[in-house]
């Protein structure tokens, strides 16, 4: 249990950091903005595939289908802060 949510830490940030390259928000986030956006979106987007699929478990982090459901879910939390930045500041 223990390796499998250091397993998604480690994703989770190489994911980030991709993610923040795909919605071209690298520069503008950070470091620690990219990791946290990519250990989130992991584990949310890991949670839900392991709610909807029959085996009922998460996908394992060091697959390819774990790789990107945490790079799906760290977009899908970027786009989901960025459009809520972008309303507060109108």
């Amino acid at each position: 249990m223990l390796w499998s949510i250091i397993s998604w830490i480690i994703v989770g940030g190489i994911a980030g950091w991709i993610a923040s390259m795909i919605m071209k928000k690298n520069a503008q986030m950070g470091f620690v903005a990219n990791v946290a956006s990519g250990i989130i979106g992991a584990f949310v987007v890991g949670f839900l595939v392991s709610f909807f699929t029959e085996g009922g478990g998460m996908p394992d982090a060091w697959s390819i289908w774990g790789f990107v459901a945490a790079i799906i879910g760290a977009c899908l939390l970027i786009w989901i802060v960025t459009a809520i930045r972008g309303r507060s500041k109108v």
